[in-house]
């Protein structure tokens, strides 16, 4: 996902002798990066609300939850996120064939969307 966030319009990143620190841009907010694990069940539930449009997530977290974390699991959510909220990035993977493979594209947002996304997931 590091390729997919370097190459956003709006992200800057900072390097020196030994670190790369990212920002967004519009806010200059530093950009954290999180690594979630799920089990297979809610793994699954969250690839389902990340293939729908931001509006329907809503219902579906209100009809089965929000997908929980577990210690080990076959999903792994990697998660970059401004420290104001105002930009996250979000790109899911499972494990096969002994190793982590993308189930997609990163999914950006910002502003209201981002809020929107922290709000509903996390």
């Amino acid at each position: 996902m590091a390729d997919a966030i370097s190459l956003h319009n709006h992200v800057i990143i900072k390097k020196s002798l030994l670190s790369t620190k990212a920002y967004y841009e519009p806010t200059q907010s530093r950009i954290k990066v999180k690594i979630l694990s799920y089990p297979v069940t809610e793994g699954e539930h969250l690839e389902r609300i990340l293939d729908m449009p931001l509006a329907k997530w809503a219902d579906e977290i209100n009809r089965k939850g929000k997908p929980q974390p577990g210690a080990i699991g076959n999903f792994r959510l990697e998660l970059c996120l401004s420290e104001d909220h105002q930009f996250c990035a979000l790109q899911l993977f499972r494990f096969a064939d002994y190793g982590f493979r993308s189930l997609g594209e990163a999914h950006f947002f910002e502003g209201n969307e981002s809020e929107q996304v922290i709000e509903n997931l996390f």
